[in-house]
């Protein structure tokens, strides 16, 4: 997908979600791209907090111009329900997760922060959380994109990241070893 296309459907994602007053963070390769390095997407990721219902606020909030899929999807990896939204003039997909009861899940959207996007304000995962979640993508999926995404964020923003958090949720979740195998591998880069 071309990046004027990410960042047009992105936009109008962020205003929807304004317009329908839902709570959300933005979490995939948006949020990783943000602290680490762009790279392209097929799809933006949020994380909403509210009823599945409400998610028709949002479609309608998108317009005339989106449409989503009758399914909501079930998310292995995470565990969660999303629905699928796809702009029909590019097929750009938005996932919309629904907010879950897993505790780094809850802890993750209570610390997501204000940052400007696309022009606009937008509530994102701290880098902190990014790392954490993709640490846990990257372990249970094995997903290249994962791996890239964290080598890149720890390379950038290493010196702003309060590990001490980060290694806790990687203890819980069984993946520190993992997240000190890349931390050791990108500072030999």
């Amino acid at each position: 997908m071309d990046d004027v296309t990410v960042e047009r459907v992105t936009a109008q994602l962020l205003d929807a979600l304004e317009r329908a007053n839902l709570d959300y963070v933005v979490v995939g390769s948006l949020a990783s791209s943000f602290y680490g390095v762009a790279r392209s997407t097929q799809d933006a990721d949020i994380v909403v907090s509210c009823e599945r219902g409400k998610i028709s606020d949002l479609v309608r909030e998108l317009g005339s111009n989106f449409a989503r899929d009758p399914q909501m999807a079930f998310e292995t990896v995470t565990s969660t329900t999303k629905a699928l939204i796809a702009e029909k003039q590019s097929q750009f997909q938005i996932e919309a997760f629904t907010l879950s009861d897993d505790p780094h899940d809850q802890e993750r959207f209570a610390r997501r922060r204000k940052v400007t996007m696309y022009g606009r304000d937008a509530y994102i995962l701290t880098v902190e959380d990014v790392i954490i979640t993709k640490t846990r993508w990257l372990h249970i999926a094995g997903r290249a994109k994962d791996d890239g995404d964290l080598r890149a964020v720890i390379q950038v923003q290493n010196a702003r990241i309060d590990w001490p958090y980060v290694e806790s949720w990687c203890e819980r979740h069984g993946t520190r070893e993992l997240l000190e195998r890349l931390r050791r591998e990108v500072e030999q880069d």
